[in-house]
């Protein structure tokens, strides 16, 4: 008797398990996780670019300020 109850208990915690797993796998989850995803890799992307272009237009001032470039009486 306790060996049939031990069966069944586990045949259901199994079928539970299995049946949170397919639901997780519905497209409408599907296309909300992959939406998520895909928003956040796309602000991931904003923020490099975004600290990137600061970080070069820093440089080419120092530049520039280094080499006199902005001077106009330099320019020949």
């Amino acid at each position: 008797m306790i060996r049939r109850l031990f069966y069944l208990s586990l045949g259901a915690l199994l079928t539970f398990w299995v049946m949170r797993r397919l639901q997780a796998l519905h497209p409408d989850h599907v296309a909300r996780r992959t939406a998520d995803g895909a928003a956040g890799m796309l602000r991931r992307v904003r923020e490099f670019t975004s600290d990137a272009l600061g970080e070069a237009a820093e440089r080419e001032t120092e530049l520039r300020a280094r080499f006199a470039l902005d001077n106009p009486e330099d320019k020949r």
